[in-house]
């Protein structure tokens, strides 16, 4: 505990945001989970991870979803953070990342009392890179039955129950992903993208554009390519 002690103090003395460098993962999660037991007692010193994505390059497969909600909650707070700390792995540190205005273009508050559209909410939330599913468990997950919304934003440590009564929000309620039962109500609740990138029609044209001038490659028999092509996210697009 002493680094982290030390680590503490200095955050607690400093006139601005502190940035820990960790030789990986594992020292970047339990950095975090003890800084977080220091500084439960100062609300003016948050702790926030920008965890390495855990793949190779070429991997047919995504970073966790609680990983990738970790680096969106850092990277939407980071801008306007006067005070706090910030850890992260050494490759982190070379990952290129989305500019703010991304984040902050592609994210969204709810509030009690606001109208909302449930057929252009879930375009929305497709957009951002949530998927639609059976029943929300992780994080990046959305489901829609009748006038109830079910989501699980980036950032959040809870799922949330969206009611509505017509087309306004009538209640917002936290709910175990686990029994699926809601309870606690909220007043309001934020929305960031699922993705670190965009798959909007400029963010689509982009990636095409790089990918021809990369890859001298028949387009055809790529799967990354065409699913990028139809606006899809694509397993290991990272």
């Amino acid at each position: 505990f002493a680094p982290t002690l030390a680590i503490f103090e200095a955050a607690m003395a400093s006139d601005g945001p502190m940035l820990v460098v960790c030789q990986d993962n594992e020292t970047v999660e339990r950095f975090k989970r003890e800084l977080a037991y220091f500084c439960k007692q100062h609300a003016e010193i948050e702790v926030f991870s920008l965890p390495d994505w855990e793949t190779l390059p070429y991997d047919n497969f995504s970073p966790h979803q609680d990983i990738i909600s970790d680096r969106l909650n850092a990277l939407y707070h980071l801008p306007d953070l006067s005070s706090g700390i910030l850890v992260l792995s050494i490759t982190s540190l070379m990952h290129r990342l989305p500019p703010h205005s991304y984040i902050t273009a592609n994210s969204l508050n709810l509030k009690v009392g606001q109208t909302l559209d449930l057929i252009e909410m879930r375009r929305k939330l497709t957009l951002s890179g949530y998927q639609a599913v059976e029943s929300v468990v992780d994080h990046g997950e959305f489901t829609i039955r009748g006038s109830i919304l079910d989501v699980f934003p980036m950032g959040s440590n809870h799922p949330f129950r969206i009611d509505l009564f017509g087309d306004e929000i009538e209640t917002l309620r936290v709910f175990d992903p686990e029994t699926q039962r809601s309870h606690d109500q909220v007043a309001e609740i934020r929305l960031l993208p699922a993705k670190e990138y965009p798959l909007d029609a400029k963010g689509v044209t982009a990636f095409r554009s790089n990918f021809q001038e990369q890859f001298d490659i028949d387009l055809r028999q790529c799967p990354l390519y065409q699913d990028v092509s139809e606006g899809l996210n694509s397993p290991g697009l990272e």
